[in-house]
């Protein structure tokens, strides 16, 4: 995925109510004076999404310089795919959030216009920028045609197989991250219809970890079917829907514990406890990544041989990625706040969506500079060079693109509708 979702912040259990908007639930979060409100609140978000793009980065430099096939540390190279995991988590933890504690609430479900106006704004811009590069300065694109441009700006360039253009190979995450900020809307208001009488926490967090047989159900159908579906089709968001399940699970647990009435004896504290021992969480995710270098998660490739070993690197990869996160969500641990949520690694958080969407044209550009041909060259040369490249385009791109057009979307409210006049009273005439 992508290193998309906006941080926002534990607030107190005693948070006090009040009107139902998105605008409300950020007002709840402690002041910032970054670049959209709430942004300080989960400061090790940033760092997480930091690391999980220079995953994404490595595994493609690996890739490129064929690395994956020769010496030692090949597979290791190969599953930091796994940063795709992080992302989806992360969206979902993040993007959930409005409906579940407007559920808890009981008030009106988050304006959809603010939820559409904000994910364009902080998707789209730097994309397209990311397209025109791409088909522009990658040789392979000079035979573009004007369907292959149409399909990457509508982001829908992975529902047939060799659509995707260099460059942009990368972007089959934004197109599955994309359909599932169109169905998230849905989700929301099963959210709060299903629990418009009493919140109930257990029921949710169950459907959310429930999500995560959706894949398994996925593969079953793909791998009995044949043709460049059986392909497409395991990038599609059936097959990542679990993902995003882990991260609006870990979103249930924690708007339990800010907004719900949790007796302080209650087992969900327990999230909290763990999330005080973040080497813990992450040796879990060390466990879970080495676990998916093995054979049962199949083969270094994005496709997997059985529906077995495709499910089964699915759930390492949300545990790893659950694993992660947990001490950045819960918790508050000063080593967690240290490492991951600095100054320096906030502003890679800030940029990672950049990095994430130029780096294959730069790692295109660092490969011929260097001569190599596809499948050549040495990884420790490749990688520094892209990273370079990449934090420099990204770094402008976010000063002067992203981040104005951002400020300007959250500062975009609604206006509120009027309120109906008591029975009986004849609305005042307007001039």
């Amino acid at each position: 995925m992508t290193p998309l979702g906006t941080a926002s912040a534990a607030v107190p259990q005693a948070a006090a109510t009040g009107p139902s908007t998105e605008a409300t639930v950020d007002d709840t979060q402690p002041r910032s004076r970054r670049y959209h409100p709430g942004h300080a609140a989960y400061p090790a978000l940033d760092g997480l999404r930091a690391l999980a793009v220079l995953a994404v980065v490595t595994t493609h430099a690996a890739f490129w310089t064929g690395r994956y096939q020769r010496g030692w540390g090949g597979s290791a190279l190969a599953r930091l795919d796994s940063g795709v995991a992080v992302f989806f988590v992360l969206s979902g933890f993040l993007l959930v959030r409005p409906w579940l504690v407007s559920a808890v609430h009981r008030t009106p479900s988050p304006s959809v216009r603010v939820y559409a106006l904000r994910r364009v704004t902080r998707i789209m811009p730097a994309y397209l920028v990311a397209v025109v590069a791409a088909m522009l300065l990658v040789p392979d694109n000079a035979t573009a045609s004007v369907a292959d441009w149409v399909r990457h700006v509508f982001l829908v360039q992975i529902y047939q197989y060799g659509w995707l253009r260099g460059g942009l190979t990368q972007t089959w995450s934004l197109c599955t991250e994309w359909a599932f900020y169109l169905v998230l809307p849905l989700i929301g208001w099963v959210i709060v219809r299903s629990t418009r009488r009493r919140w109930r926490p257990g029921l949710l967090l169950a459907a959310m970890l429930a999500l995560m047989l959706v894949p398994l159900a996925w593969y079953l159908f793909l791998y009995n079917v044949s043709g460049p579906v059986w392909v497409t089709g395991s990038i599609w968001l059936p097959a990542f829907l679990g993902w995003f399940g882990g991260g609006m699970a870990l979103a249930v647990i924690r708007v339990h514990l800010d907004h719900g009435d949790v007796d302080d004896s209650s087992p969900w504290w327990l999230a909290e406890e763990l999330g005080r021992r973040p080497f813990t969480c992450w040796a879990l995710a060390g466990v879970t990544f080495f676990a998916a270098m093995t054979p049962i998660a199949g083969p270094p490739s994005l496709v997997a041989s059985t529906s077995g070993q495709s499910y089964t690197r699915q759930m390492l990869y949300v545990i790893m990625a659950m694993a992660l996160a947990w001490p950045a969500i819960f918790g508050r641990s000063p080593v967690t706040e240290a490492l991951l949520g600095n100054p320096v690694a906030r502003f890679a958080g800030d940029i990672s969506y950049g990095v994430f969407l130029y780096h294959l044209v730069v790692l295109e550009g660092v490969m011929d500079l260097l001569d190599n041909q596809q499948f050549t060259g040495k990884v420790l040369q490749v990688l520094p060079l892209t990273l370079v490249g990449a934090v420099a385009v990204a770094t402008v791109s976010f000063r002067f693109l992203e981040r104005p057009l951002i400020q300007r979307a959250h500062r975009y409210r609604p206006r509120a509708a009027a309120p109906a006049p008591p029975q009986g009273q004849v609305p005042a005439a307007s001039g």
